[in-house]
């Protein structure tokens, strides 16, 4: 019996290395292209949002419309909006272009709105 018990320990500490081994030797995230893109002269990143109050204001009723709509994926929940000069910039992966086209439609839903 106990002999038993010492070989079913050592059959699944051989599967809990073979696990961490293969994790360990799947394909880890590659963002090269994005932190390019984000290097290139002229983009524009989140650290440039701007702190004027009409950018602010701006920002912040695109980010809360988008957020309050339920349908959107998590991915899209959390597209960055940049506002510089009245000028939005939205980044952000979105799962398809249904939601790439509900999340562009924010920023002229609100900038159509008179303050």
């Amino acid at each position: 019996m106990e002999k038993r018990r010492q070989h079913l320990g050592a059959a699944v500490l051989i599967a809990m290395c073979a696990g961490a081994i293969a994790t360990a030797q799947q394909t880890q995230p590659d963002n090269t292209a994005v932190n390019k893109r984000d290097q290139a002269a002229g983009a524009i990143t989140a650290d440039q949002q701007s702190n004027g109050a009409a950018d602010l204001k701006t920002t912040k009723a695109i980010r809360r419309a988008i957020v309050a709509d339920k349908s959107l994926s998590t991915y899209a929940h959390n597209v960055k909006v940049i506002t510089v000069n009245g000028k939005v910039t939205l980044k952000g992966p979105v799962q398809n272009d249904t939601e790439k086209t509900a999340v562009e439609k924010r920023p002229r839903r609100w900038q159509a709105r008179p303050t």
